[in-house]
C-alpha cells in the first residue's frame, strides 16, 4: 500500500484478497477514480495469481459479483481489475 487512503469498497477488496491468497503482505490496492466509474486495480504475488482469479475465473467473478453489490448500495460504479 502506497500511503493512499482507499474508499470502503478498495478496503473491501482488500480484506478479501488478503484472506483469499498465500503472501496478504504484498497485495496491493489502488483506485482510480474516473467521472462515472472507479477502477479498483488489484496486485498479488505472482504465485498468487492463480488462486485470485481461481478455476475458469470464478473466484475473480465472485468478488466481482460482491464489488457490485457494494458499490450498487454506495450508489458508485465500480470495476476490479487483477494486474499481473
Amino acid at each position: 500500500m502506497s500511503g493512499e487512503k482507499l474508499s470502503e469498497l478498495g478496503t473491501l477488496i482488500e480484506h478479501i484478497t488478503k484472506a483469499l491468497v498465500d503472501f496478504p503482505d504484498q497485495v496491493e490496492v489502488r483506485e482510480v477514480e474516473g467521472e462515472q466509474t472507479t477502477v479498483i486495480e488489484l496486485k498479488v504475488a505472482k504465485s498468487d495469481i492463480g488462486k485470485m482469479i481461481g478455476k475458469q475465473g470464478r473466484t475473480a467473478r465472485s468478488v466481482r459479483t460482491i464489488l457490485t453489490g457494494a458499490s450498487t448500495k454506495l450508489r458508485k460504479r465500480t470495476v476490479l481489475e487483477i494486474i499481473e
